[in-house]
């Protein structure tokens, strides 16, 4: 019963090495959309623009009660720029896709 018939369940070993490969390409596409610099990236991003705009509309007595420093202006563009560093370094240094697994019968290529 330990013997494995591969046209019983109408599956040949061309299938199931298609399966694994497509199935693999996924895995790395995912891998790549959800890598934490876009997700820090894009929460910095959004968050530097909420506390820009706000910056900028502060009036006058919040401004006095930070010393005269408009404080949520300056956090703001701080967060922008940090933000738009980690979606910079992702865009020219993308992750890497995972090397092909090499079956043991298979020998690596050079």
């Amino acid at each position: 019963m330990s013997e494995q018939h591969p046209e019983r369940h109408g599956y040949s070993e061309e299938d199931v090495l298609r399966e694994v490969s497509e199935l693999q390409t996924k895995s790395a596409t995912a891998a790549r959309l959800f890598d934490i610099r876009r997700i820090i990236g894009g929460l910095f991003v959004l968050y530097g623009v909420i506390v820009t705009i706000t910056g900028l509309t502060d009036s006058d007595a919040t401004i006095d009660k930070a010393q005269g420093v408009n404080i949520n202006l300056w956090t703001g563009l701080g967060m922008l720029l940090l933000g738009l560093f980690f979606l910079a370094w992702l865009k020219l240094r993308p992750a890497a896709p995972p090397p092909p697994d090499v079956l043991p019968d298979e020998k690596p290529t050079d």
